[in-house]
């Protein structure tokens, strides 16, 4: 029995070639059988044939016409949301298991160290937002601890490290991220920024949390979000805290006075965090990508053990 699953690659961009590097040089149980574009001149697409990787220029159609279509599985599209609603349609209908690194949201929203598990027999998963693989698992962290009334994440990436998709794409980012931090982190409400910083030389990603939540046990918080930091790290070695959790708290004498939602009295979590990516493809500033292509690829390869070569066992 073979212990390699096919997958196509949707999109030649920098996300879809970070995670078709990764796919090819660190995955033990999927093969990547095809790199689809729509740009023949893309970098994607020519990496690609020089790594020996099946190739079309015409989208999603090329790819339905490829000799080896039928044996793909999983499908990973790194294009932008609006394709993304037609591409589901045609791969729902022939069968394909689908990982969606576009902020579309038509599956459920997946973070790895979250809630994986319970998502891996769906048919369309969404790896939310690079912010949002960054940052819910720290909402998370938290609110396994304290009632979240609110959750708020800064994201601030490297403006090289932002493609065309990435920036066609900044109001679902942070509709889809902020949806998030609600229905996996936790969080009563959920407000989600991003960042393009054109500093030179490029910086590397960092992100904010930001959470108001009932008074809880610091330590109990403070180990709750160092367990975090360690399971991501399991798959982006470059995910790390900047200094400690930080906390500040509202009492009735001295109440956080919030427009439009009153007073708030509790507890207020600040988490500073930097991810350094692995520099599969851009550089190791690019941690927005490398969080997001580690966790699809984890994704799959889940997906791949549990739905595919389990069966074939």
């Amino acid at each position: 029995m073979s212990n390699k699953v096919k997958v196509a690659i949707l999109g030649s961009g920098n996300i879809g070639t970070d995670l078709m590097i990764k796919v090819l040089r660190t995955s033990e149980h999927l093969e990547a059988a095809a790199m689809v574009g729509i740009d023949p001149t893309s970098d994607g697409l020519a990496r690609a044939e020089r790594m020996g990787v099946p190739t079309t220029a015409e989208g999603i159609e090329g790819l339905q016409k490829m000799a080896h279509y039928d044996d793909i599985k999983i499908v990973f599209d790194a294009t932008s949301a609006y394709a993304h609603k037609m591409h589901n349609e045609i791969l729902s209908k022939d069968g394909k298991t689908v990982v969606d690194l576009t902020p579309a949201a038509i599956g459920p929203y997946c973070v790895p160290v979250v809630n994986l598990e319970e998502n891996l027999d769906k048919q369309n998963v969404n790896m939310v937002t690079c912010g949002g693989q960054a940052t819910i698992p720290m909402v998370a962290a938290v609110s396994r601890v304290a009632k979240v009334h609110y959750g708020e994440i800064v994201a601030s990436v490297s403006s090289k490290s932002a493609g065309p998709g990435t920036r066609a794409n900044i109001d679902e980012f942070t509709q889809t991220t902020a949806r998030a931090i609600e229905g996996v982190g936790g969080a009563e409400v959920g407000k989600a920024i991003i960042i393009l910083n054109p500093a030179e030389p490029p910086m590397i990603m960092r992100n904010t949390v930001f959470t108001l939540s009932e008074v809880a046990d610091e330590q109990a918080i403070i180990d709750s979000v160092n367990k975090m930091e360690a399971d991501v790290r399991t798959y982006v070695p470059g995910y790390a805290l900047k200094q400690d959790v930080q906390f500040e708290y509202f009492t009735d004498e001295n109440p956080l006075h919030i427009p439009g939602r009153g007073d708030f009295t509790g507890m207020r979590c600040s988490i500073f965090l930097e991810v350094e990516g692995a520099a599969h493809y851009l550089p190791s500033y690019a941690g927005n990508l490398d969080i997001m292509t580690s966790a699809a690829m984890g994704t799959g390869e889940r997906i791949a053990q549990l739905k595919y070569l389990k069966k074939a066992a």
